[in-house]
């Protein structure tokens, strides 16, 4: 009877097992029109095709086979990837509202940082702070010349700490962090920090921190399990430092409601207090200091760890090809001298120097997949029906590293932006920022950091590699970005 008892309990498992497997097979089978791409298993889907080491590889190897829009099951999310500049144009561009919605990411939902800018799902939420933020930015001098001022003076601040190594060996990651998220602090909160201040430092590590903790192939299966969010693992240090942060945010909030006059705008906050007072009496209005809180989180993280690593990528660049860097020094010379701070308005006359800025955009990659989107309706794409819900992958590298575009993709080639006379020309596939309605809305500021930031250290200093430091790396480290290895620099005044 015990020997029966086992064979039925078998029977019935490997009955119940092959209807699931039946069920899933006409559940992706049944699909009409939708794009081609490998067969998912149950429950997992494709993640065993999948290198979380280095995702944007296995996208081109995908690619390859399937086409360039192709379907991947992420254990039961499905997602469709786009690849080459027509097939992203369409989904982001022409296709912009279809595909603006956001993916759920339970990590960051856990703490409400899904309530911002960044990661919020489409709608009137999304429309209003989008908007405001856009605005006050603009207002502020985002891309005029109150913001360049803070821009310049935040440089001068960097070139004397460049200064102050004295020509030795140091890494410039801290430092340069330290730059480009001062500008924020000016911006959003009206004042920067001193290098070395510990509450300052403490908040650029967070951020670093929580961004690389966020980006671990782990957090794919809170999406799948979330109760697992709720157990002991790495998940609760980076619920910690998001805590951490957020309350960081929070003492700064507060300290600027008991001094906010509404007679004067100093900064953002100021500016979304003044908006608050204006809709309080309106139920369906969005802004609150909740949402407040999250938009700010949203600002420094797209803010300072994009631009930060996009100049480390421009000083790596610039000691790998000291040919390179000798035209733009002589650029540099020619045109602005080597007393008068460079000004965004130099850029016009500088066609070299922006073309480098520009390449090492596109060789740095560094969002290669963007941030991904979603499907708000159901919608079609290069011909294949692709329904609501849909996670949308913009696969940016297929267009900055497309073969059929740019003369030599996987080399650091500034010509790519320059014409036979030596004018630039800015590319329709030169798409760092993403594009659509969910394009970085700090585009325009982060390309004032950059040219400004990379300009005035040129024009103050040699860079050099250690003559005692192996020679560094330029493939890079991928967690969901493309950051540069670690390497040290010698800056010797000019």
């Amino acid at each position: 009877m015990e020997l029966l008892s086992v064979w039925n309990t078998t029977f019935i498992g490997l009955v119940v097992t092959a209807i699931a497997l039946l069920i899933h097979w006409v559940k992706n089978k049944r699909r009409v029109n939708y794009p081609p791409g490998p067969f998912p298993l149950p429950l997992v889907g494709n993640i065993f095709l999948l290198d979380f080491n280095n995702f944007p590889e296995t996208l081109s190897k995908l690619r390859k086979q399937y086409g360039d829009v192709f379907s991947l099951q992420i254990f039961q999310e499905n997602a469709v990837v786009l690849n080459g500049y027509n097939a992203i144009k369409e989904g982001l561009v022409v296709k912009s509202e279809d595909t603006a919605d956001r993916p759920s990411i339970p990590m960051f939902e856990h703490q409400g940082l899904h309530n911002g800018i960044a990661f919020t799902r489409y709608g009137q939420h999304w429309k209003e702070q989008r908007r405001f933020a856009l605005s006050t930015l603009k207002n502020f001098g985002m891309g005029k010349r109150s913001i360049e001022e803070y821009v310049r003076e935040e440089a001068g601040y960097l070139c004397s700490a460049f200064q102050a190594e004295e020509g030795r060996p140091f890494d410039p990651f801290m430092v340069i962090n330290n730059a480009v998220s001062n500008v924020i602090c000016s911006i959003i909160f009206g004042e920067r920090f001193d290098y070395n201040d510990p509450s300052y430092q403490k908040m650029i590590c967070l951020l670093r921190e929580m961004f690389e903790l966020a980006a671990e192939p782990i957090t794919q299966f809170y999406k799948v399990f979330p109760w697992l969010m709720k157990m002991p693992g790495p998940h609760q240090k980076l619920f910690r430092i998001q805590r951490t942060y957020l309350d960081f945010l929070r003492e700064i909030i507060q300290k600027h409601r008991e001094t906010w006059d509404p007679a004067v705008t100093r900064d953002f906050i100021d500016a979304y207090f003044e908006e608050m007072e204006k809709t309080k009496d309106d139920p369906s209005s969005s802004f609150s200091e909740k949402t407040l809180h999250i938009i700010m989180a949203d600002l420094f993280i797209a803010g300072t760890d994009t631009t930060s690593n996009t100049l480390r990528w421009s000083l790596l660049m610039m000691l790998l090809h000291p040919h390179i860097q000798k035209k733009v020094h002589e650029e540099i010379d020619r045109v602005i001298g080597r007393d008068k701070l460079p000004t965004i308005e130099d850029r016009g006359n500088m066609p070299f120097t922006n073309a480098v800025v520009h390449e090492v955009q596109r060789y740095g990659n560094i969002l290669p997949m963007a941030l991904l989107h979603m499907t708000y309706r159901d919608t079609n794409i290069q011909g294949f029906d692709i329904p609501k819900g849909t996670t949308i992958i913009p696969n940016l590298t297929s267009v900055l590293k497309d073969e059929t575009i740019w003369k030599k993709p996987y080399q650091f080639y500034p010509e790519h932006f320059l014409d036979a006379e030596g004018k630039f020309v800015k590319k329709e596939a030169f798409i760092p920022f993403s594009a659509g309605r969910r394009i970085c809305v700090g585009e325009q500021l982060a390309r004032m950091d950059l040219f400004i930031f990379f300009t005035s250290l040129l024009q103050r200093f040699e860079f050099h590699i250690p003559d005692d430091q192996p020679h560094p790396r330029d493939d890079p480290l991928f967690t969901f970005n493309f950051s540069p290895r670690p390497f040290q620099v010698c800056a010797q005044v000019r």
